[in-house]
């Protein structure tokens, strides 16, 4: 999946696949996390934001089923 890369203190890139509503997330600590069912305006949200991070606590990290893949 191609990601975009995003400024924050956390996140490094963010993709997402809207025909299979997957948000992958590279994190700057190491990591990538592929999170399920995510609703494109949820992916809207979080690139629409200042705090990357910040959003993703409040309204994915815990709200979604989700993998590291790497």
């Amino acid at each position: 999946m191609k990601r975009e890369p995003v400024e924050s203190s956390i996140i490094e890139s963010v993709g997402y696949d809207a025909e299979e509503e997957i948000l992958e997330i590279e994190f700057k600590e190491g990591g990538i996390y592929r999170y399920h069912e995510v609703p494109e305006s949820v992916y809207a949200g979080l690139m629409a934001v200042d705090s990357h991070g910040s959003y993703h606590a409040e309204h994915i990290k815990h709200s979604y089923p989700f993998e590291r893949v790497r």
